[in-house]
């Protein structure tokens, strides 16, 4: 049932629209598409380093299938007259990192929030409305200072055998954190109530950490890449807290398989919110990717400590059963194997393009990133 495509209505040619589809999970989710016949309009102002990497290796597997607008989500005249072309809208562009939303907040709420109500206002003036999925994140629920949490090894784990077995469900308060928690909430919050306000069909992931190929990680967001590609360049780590913070991770394909089954079954979907992630068979500590880490390489990098950063949850889990029952989705690639596929990823793309680390001028443009991709 995973990656289940929509069937085309006969004479319906219209492209699925990518927001931020030359970034890592909009490439990932473009090529699926791409290879199953279906054209794909990809919006994305092309900010983030390294996305032009993922925009030319679509080109040159997919050809003229890939239609591209080079446009900002902050500009509605774009926005619209890409919405107007959509059969179908995945909404993917923001701004992505909680560090660069406490230095540039203007910047963070016009890209998340002004951008989201761009696509929303698009996509409900056309005579019949596209539907709408948006990748919204876990910040959305705030530190969960209120989790009691106690040590297992290098692991923070839920004193409440619920949560540990489960994870975060969304029947979670949402409580924004950081102006980043505050933007992604309130685009996550708007396509929400634009399904019962307006009656868009519209579906929100709630996302916990995604990693694959198509990835080029910095410190401020992608950390199972950048914590790969320090150890492929020999380069020191920093971890900000004590590294036993937990997450868990999914791997890129089973992300995409998700969007699809959302897509496929949008009429009984719509209007509804759901946590995607790795779940409770995927977790992972900052710790415990440098020993998958030193398995994979043969070295375990230096690290450094420095202190715990605003809005970092000690502890993160997906209960996604919500969206396996509606589904029968179900992670295929474990936490092992996708960091091991990752790795092997990485270093052929080094071992075909020279360095595969930022230059601090281009590191300093991903903190700084805007409306484009995720």
């Amino acid at each position: 049932m995973n990656g289940t495509a929509v069937p085309h209505m006969a004479g319906d040619d219209r492209p699925t629209l990518i927001t931020g589809g030359a970034g890592f999970v909009g490439a990932n989710l473009a090529h699926r598409l791409l290879g199953q016949g279906r054209p794909v309009l990809i919006l994305d102002n092309l900010s983030r380093p390294g996305v032009e990497r993922n925009l030319a290796w679509l080109r040159e597997q997919h050809g003229e299938r890939l239609q591209v607008e080079v446009a900002d989500i902050r500009h509605a005249d774009a926005v619209n007259a890409a919405v107007a072309r959509a059969r179908f809208v995945f909404h993917f562009a923001a701004q992505v990192a909680v560090t660069t939303s406490l230095v540039e907040p203007r910047d963070d709420f016009a890209i998340n929030a002004l951008g989201t109500l761009n696509v929303l206002e698009a996509v409900r003036a056309q005579a019949s409305p596209p539907p709408v999925v948006l990748t919204s994140t876990n910040k959305v629920y705030g530190g969960l200072e209120d989790v009691g949490l106690h040590l297992v090894g290098q692991r923070y784990t839920p004193e409440s055998p619920d949560i540990a077995a489960h994870g975060i469900s969304e029947t979670r308060p949402l409580d924004f954190h950081s102006p980043y928690g505050c933007s992604k909430g309130t685009a996550d919050q708007y396509v929400h109530d634009y399904a019962r306000s307006y009656g868009l069909k519209t579906v929100v992931f709630r996302m916990s950490c995604i990693y694959g190929q198509r990835q080029f990680g910095t410190e401020d967001q992608g950390w199972v890449a950048h914590f790969l590609l320090r150890a492929l360049d020999r380069q020191p780590i920093t971890l900000f807290g004590d590294g036993k913070q937990v997450r868990d991770i999914l791997f890129v394909d089973d992300l995409v398989d998700a969007f699809l089954l959302a897509e496929s079954q949008i009429d009984t979907l719509a209007g509804q919110a759901f946590n995607i992630g790795g779940g409770p068979g995927n977790v992972i500590s900052l710790l415990d990717l440098l020993d998958r880490i030193e398995v994979l390489s043969g070295r375990r990098p230096a690290i450094a400590f420095e202190d715990w950063r605003v809005g970092d949850q000690r502890y993160y889990v997906s209960d996604t059963r919500k969206f396996q029952q509606a589904t029968g989705w179900r992670p295929k690639v474990d936490a092992d194997q996708g960091t091991a596929r990752l790795f092997r990823w990485l270093e052929e793309l080094r071992g075909g393009t020279g360095a595969t680390t930022l230059p601090a001028a281009a590191a300093h443009e991903a903190r700084l990133a805007s409306g484009g991709a995720a």
